[in-house]
């Protein structure tokens, strides 16, 4: 199966590359290429998921490498859905560089399968861990967006109005819809936490972190569609966002102990 990962990892590679020279250029060979790639890597992703998980017997989402595969996959399930409704040519650069360093990260775990521990051993592991990375996945793409609205900002003389406005609508979208993960997350991860430990809720460092990053999103959502925030100010929340997912993921795991620290 390491073939299918690195025929990932490569695809990733190629989607950037054939997009920063459409970025160059702006032929649209290029661009299709780009998508093209990060088609395929998304579509060998699939299939090595799938093979893992057949070996496996059971959803290979059980420690920071498989995690971080399935990282890499919603960001590009996520993106290729976006480029269909929205054309952003640097948005594909942007999210086959994310996916190709997701895969990198990964490589540098080890791979093997390893039989789950008695708390992960439940039907809950793949509805908990898949909303959350679908949740991660939305997340990480409307980062990947709230960046371009602050330079679009920066460069008001130059970029167009409509321009600005269809960020920031995309980053709405994507946030709305990492929002309604994260929360089936939370919530499917409580009734795993009953089943597992008696308890629905324990205040573990993960399940604290993921509360606040949801409170981020809240007030990003409250904020947008009751105040009417636009600009750099939901741009700033999008971005405060991610770094509280990128704190809950990978900061819990590695400087905090808990319930979850089996994910290192």
């Amino acid at each position: 199966m390491i073939n299918l990962f690195n025929a990932g990892l490569a695809a990733y590679v190629g989607a950037l590359v054939c997009a920063v020279v459409y970025l160059m250029s702006s032929r649209r060979f290029f661009d299709r290429a780009a998508n093209t790639m990060m088609a395929a890597g998304a579509l060998v992703q699939t299939v090595y998921i799938g093979m893992r998980w057949v070996e496996a017997g059971r959803a290979p989402f059980s420690n920071m490498f498989e995690s971080l595969v399935l990282f890499a996959w919603s960001v590009a399930v996520i993106y290729l859905v976006l480029r269909i409704q929205r054309n952003i040519p640097w948005l594909g650069a942007a999210a086959s560089v994310f996916c190709a360093l997701a895969l990198a990260h990964a490589s540098t775990f080890e791979a093997d399968i390893k039989p789950l521990m008695p708390a992960l051993q439940s039907n809950w592991l793949s509805f908990h861990v898949l909303t959350c990375f679908l949740g991660y996945g939305g997340f990480a793409v409307a980062f990947l967006i709230g960046i371009g609205v602050l330079v679009a900002d920066r460069g008001a003389s130059t970029v167009k109005p409509e321009t600005r406005e269809t960020l920031e609508t995309v980053m709405t979208r994507t946030i709305s819809f990492g929002f309604l993960f994260l929360t089936l997350g939370i919530l499917t991860g409580a009734v795993w936490a009953n089943s597992a430990w008696g308890t629905y809720w324990s205040w573990d460092p993960k399940e604290t972190w993921s509360l606040i990053t949801w409170f981020i999103y809240a007030i990003f959502l409250h904020c947008r569609f009751m105040r009417g925030w636009r600009g750099q100010a939901s741009a700033w929340i999008s971005i405060i966002g991610f770094a509280s997912v990128l704190f809950t993921y990978f900061g819990v795991n590695f400087l905090l102990s808990g319930l979850h620290s089996y994910a290192q």
